[in-house]
């Protein structure tokens, strides 16, 4: 998973990112609530865990941010001295998912992480998925869309599946290239825009077909479902999509 830290503690944040890295997580660390927002608004990450008491703001007002800007619901993990009832309820009530106590404790830290990642997505272990006419089967590794098999590359299956996983979701071109081709994130993206754009084609995602992959200028792409009114509407040109 990819994971964004807000730790104004060196060594804490060094501690904490030693025990994700040892369970195979990357994990970024940010020493305040802008900095951790400018990346969490604008990039990938799968969970986000929260101190408190930071330098320019509270972790419940990062976290009330957070809730209101970013498109989807990322699990948010709470990880502070502060232990209190009142305070654990506060940071339930702002959108956390879990709440822990300092000094974090490495089996769990990963414990917690892995239960958050497991609800979050509650489909993972199904061999078939079923979205709209789409039907994906995961261990044949093949799509219909309304019954009929798509021609698709293994990167296209891979591609397409990590998509639908993760709808109405900001994907980051990186973020793809990291999970879908396993490759570093500091190489040419255009990569992920030539596959994307062929997708479009191949995988017939269009209001037609209840979704659509969405451009978010100089970000990313979005697969998002259209509402059954919003069918009718012009579809975007692929060209300028890609």
């Amino acid at each position: 998973m990819r994971i964004a830290l807000l730790e104004d503690e060196h060594e804490q944040a060094q501690h904490i990112q030693a025990i994700l890295s040892e369970k195979g997580h990357h994990c970024d660390s940010f020493p305040t609530g802008q900095a951790f927002l400018g990346a969490v608004l604008h990039r990938s990450y799968d969970l986000i865990i929260l101190d408190w008491q930071i330098p320019d703001m509270t972790g419940i007002d990062v976290l009330e941010n957070v809730r209101a800007q970013l498109d989807w619901p990322i699990p948010a993990i709470f990880l502070t001295q502060r232990d209190s009832e009142a305070d654990i309820v506060r940071a339930l009530d702002a959108g956390a998912d879990d709440y822990l106590s300092k000094p974090a404790r490495a089996a769990e830290l990963t414990a917690r992480i892995n239960a958050l990642a497991r609800r979050s997505n509650p489909d993972s272990d199904k061999e078939v998925l079923v979205y709209g006419p789409f039907e994906v089967n995961t261990r044949q590794r093949i799509i219909l869309l309304h019954g009929e098999p798509l021609t698709l590359t293994d990167k296209d299956f891979d591609l397409t599946l990590f998509l639908f996983q993760n709808q109405g979701r900001l994907l980051t071109r990186e973020m793809l290239l990291e999970r879908v081709w396993g490759l570093a994130r500091d190489i040419n993206t255009r990569t992920v825009d030539t596959h994307m754009s062929r997708l479009r084609r191949r995988l017939g995602v269009n209001p037609e077909n209840g979704f659509r992959i969405k451009t978010i200028y100089q970000r990313g792409y979005r697969l998002e479902a259209i509402k059954a009114t919003e069918a009718d509407e012009p579809r975007e040109d692929s060209a300028t999509n890609a």
